[in-house]
Order: C-alpha cells, then sequence, then structure tokens
C-alpha cells in the first residue's frame, strides 16, 4: 500500500521518512553521484524537502521504505523552475494546479520486477491524487531517455523543450495532463493500480 505524508507526520512516521531519506542518499548520491546535500552522512535532503512537498511511499510491514516519490506545489520554489528553467524555452509551467514530480526512488536492493512494480503503483496513486485535488498537470524533469519513457506511458504528455547537457547528464523537462480518462488510459499500457492507498487522498497543504 502506498501512503500519502507531509513532514508534518514526521514525527509519528520517523522511521519511513528516515528509510526514504537513506534510501535516496544510496540511490542518489552513492550509486549515481549527484552533488546534493546529505545530512549526517546518511540522509538526502534537498532544500525543497518542506512543509509543502507531498511525499508518496511505499513501506514494508516494519515501515521499511520500497519506493517513493514527492510532488511539489509549484506555487512556491521547485526544481524545474530554480534550477533547470532553461529546459523550458516557452516558460515554466507553474500555478495552484500544477505539481512538479520528483525523487523518484526505488531501491537498488529490490529486484527489477518489484521496482517496477512498485513504480505502478506509486504513479497510481500520484494519479488518484491529483484527480482527488483538483490538479491538472504534473512536470518534471528526468534524464532525456527516461523522458521518452513517460512520454510513452499512455497518459497525455508533452516534452517542455529540448534536452540539454548539465554537468553531462543530458536532462529534459516534461508534463503531464491529468484528466478523469488518465487511469484509463494508464491502463492501456498495464500502468494503473486501483485502490492502492492506505489513506484517503487528501490534499496536503500547500
Amino acid at each position: 500500500m502506498i501512503q500519502i505524508l507531509s513532514l508534518a507526520q514526521h514525527g509519528v512516521q520517523a522511521h519511513i521518512f528516515d528509510s526514504m531519506f537513506e534510501d535516496r542518499k544510496r540511490l542518489f548520491v552513492d550509486l549515481l553521484g549527484w552533488d546534493v546535500p546529505v545530512i549526517d552522512n546518511r540522509f538526502e535532503i534537498d532544500r525543497f524537502d518542506t512543509k509543502h512537498a507531498v511525499y508518496f511511499v511505499a513501506a514494508d510491514e516494519d515501515g521499511q521504505h520500497q519506493g517513493s516519490l514527492r510532488l511539489l506545489p509549484t506555487i512556491h520554489p521547485h526544481i524545474l523552475d530554480s534550477l533547470f528553467g532553461d529546459l523550458c524555452p516557452g516558460g515554466v509551467p507553474t500555478g495552484e494546479q500544477i505539481f512538479e514530480i520528483t525523487r523518484l526512488c526505488l531501491p537498488a536492493r529490490l529486484g527489477c520486477a518489484q521496482r517496477l512494480e512498485t513504480r505502478k503503483q506509486l504513479i497510481s496513486a500520484m494519479v488518484d491524487y491529483a484527480l482527488a485535488n483538483g490538479i491538472i498537470r504534473l512536470t518534471g524533469v528526468v534524464d532525456a531517455g527516461f523522458r521518452n519513457d513517460i512520454l510513452n506511458m499512455g497518459w497525455l504528455a508533452e516534452p517542455l523543450g529540448p534536452a540539454k547537457l548539465f554537468d553531462g547528464a543530458n536532462l529534459g523537462a516534461f508534463a503531464i495532463h491529468i484528466s478523469s480518462d488518465t487511469p484509463e488510459r494508464l491502463n492501456w499500457t498495464g500502468i494503473y493500480r486501483e485502490n492502492i492507498t492506505a489513506d484517503r487522498v487528501q490534499k496536503v497543504s500547500a
């Protein structure tokens, strides 16, 4: 099951948050070599991990992180507008109904099949959350190869500009348009999973 959390719940969900931030450090810093902040040599926590962030977290029965992603409201500082605005020649999409997808983390210790299934569950929970809370567009910046995968998942999606090199990484921005038929479209490609959130998909205050 997927839990939808905010940092306001850190006190009662400390183990899940700690496990997630540890896995983010292992993936993004130790494995991928990103130059991002690390706290206490354990946790990858950046300046966008604020009270405005919405976390989608898969965890086992012991609260061990199995996968996660983060949504950031674009009415506040977020990665695309703060760091990669050059990827959007037409301007970075922002607004109360637009959120940014960031920090998709699928731990390398898990097998390929489990990582793929967890990714499908996280995407499904994110879409359900968007539909329940009036979010009409999701944006993000990823490796250009993964952007092609995202654009071909079945939902209505588009590139926001050409891919460009940043510190040796070929990155591209994208936008996903969310509407009532998005779950059906994701069903066509075998991605959508129904009823996989552990709690109600209520909006975390932005």
